[in-house]
């Protein structure tokens, strides 16, 4: 018996639909930290406003192959990984900010330095199922 609903979806818009959920998921662990800073730089904002606004074109994109929610989903991804890569900047610098500088334990309680190459390794794996299809 074959299963019903999921047949004929490759790999790569499975892909794409779980990358969305993913960056979901991240905007709110994103905005629930820059909150609790209370949005102490405007830089913070830009991954509050991005996530979701990539999602939601990821989610487009997954249900409709047309040509410009593609590029719009690969712009967007392209800018989200540049932007991890300056989130990763910001927060390291953040954690040298703090009392006594780059202690471990700083790391452990200031900003996750690990958190924007989430973002950015997300929008690369997303990219990649992109790439991925138009080579099919």
């Amino acid at each position: 018996m074959m299963a019903v609903g999921w047949n004929g979806w490759p790999f790569e818009r499975v892909a794409v639909l779980f990358a969305s959920c993913a960056f979901l998921l991240i905007f709110i662990q994103v905005t629930l930290f820059h909150y609790r800073q209370n949005f102490r730089h405007w830089s913070q904002w830009v991954p509050v406003i991005a996530l979701p606004i990539l999602a939601l074109t990821g989610f487009l994109f997954s249900a409709s192959n047309v040509d410009w929610v593609r590029t719009a989903f690969i712009v967007l991804c392209l800018g989200d990984a540049l932007g991890g890569l300056v989130g990763f900047y910001l927060h390291l610098k953040g954690v040298g900010q703090r009392v006594d500088g780059y202690r471990l334990q700083n790391f452990l309680v200031g900003p996750p330095i690990i958190l924007p190459l989430m973002i950015s390794a997300l929008s690369v794996f997303a990219l990649l199922a992109v790439y991925w299809s138009r080579r099919l």
